[in-house]
């Protein structure tokens, strides 16, 4: 990155401590502990410059979409102290880019992609969260409400990963705060029938983070709010 900053780069410090103050106040509204809500500032389509911007304004968690972008980002910030996440749906053929490479896998959607990440991972076993497709949307991925003990058993069984939560992405342009409901108790019920705790639930964007947090979620996806609209 030059000396001078563009002015795009030069803007993220700003929108990420905006974005830091309002998950800091969502949290007090809600009774949480700031602590306990990971930011994951998702870089898609954004230059390894802005995820510099990023991490020196203060974010430890940076998300990516794609498996090739991935790749290339973290060869770019190979010097960055960050953790990566995947959070786009990930093809069985691009799971070598991704698995043993990132903090946590947030859409698996599938026992035959969870055993391709478990054997392509070495100690210790890939982190992985199930993508529920909660309002049943043609259009998306994710697995039903009701296959997902079916998949979350499974998981459970497969060497190599662990299965640490539930993620979701509510349909646009709609009251995000049913399904944020759903995932919750999707993710009690899925603790009681495997016997063990699941940590992390995955839901909120930069539209509907605040909504997400005051009903549990412990990681918020944001891209727009803290990078600004893609190229």
């Amino acid at each position: 990155m030059s000396a001078v900053a563009p002015p795009e780069i030069a803007a993220i410090a700003d929108r990420w401590r905006t974005v830091r103050a309002r998950v800091d106040a969502a949290c007090e509204r809600a009774g949480r502990d700031p602590a306990s809500v990971t930011i994951v500032a998702v870089s898609k389509l954004h230059p390894a410059a802005a995820v510099r911007a990023a991490v020196a304004a203060g974010a430890t968690d940076v998300g990516e979409n794609y498996a090739q972008e991935l790749a290339g980002k973290q060869a770019e910030c190979g010097e960055l102290a960050v953790r990566w996440h995947y959070i786009g749906r990930l093809q069985r053929n691009k799971a070598k880019l991704v698995a043993g490479k990132v903090a946590l896998v947030h859409a698996v959607d599938s026992a035959e992609l969870a055993a391709e990440l478990g054997k392509r991972t070495a100690t210790p076993p890939q982190r992985v969260l199930i993508a529920v497709n909660v309002a049943g949307e043609a259009s998306k991925g994710g697995v039903a409400v009701a296959d997902a003990p079916a998949l979350a058993r499974a998981i459970a069984a497969t060497a190599g990963v662990e299965l640490a939560g539930l993620m979701t992405l509510p349909p646009p342009d709609v009251d995000p705060r049913p399904a944020f409901v759903a995932l919750r108790a999707l993710r009690a019920d899925l603790e009681a029938a495997l016997g063990r705790p699941l940590p992390v639930l995955s839901m909120g964007m930069s539209g509907d983070f605040e909504e997400a947090i005051a009903l549990g979620a412990t990681h918020v996806r944001i891209g727009t709010a803290i990078f600004g609209s893609r190229g």
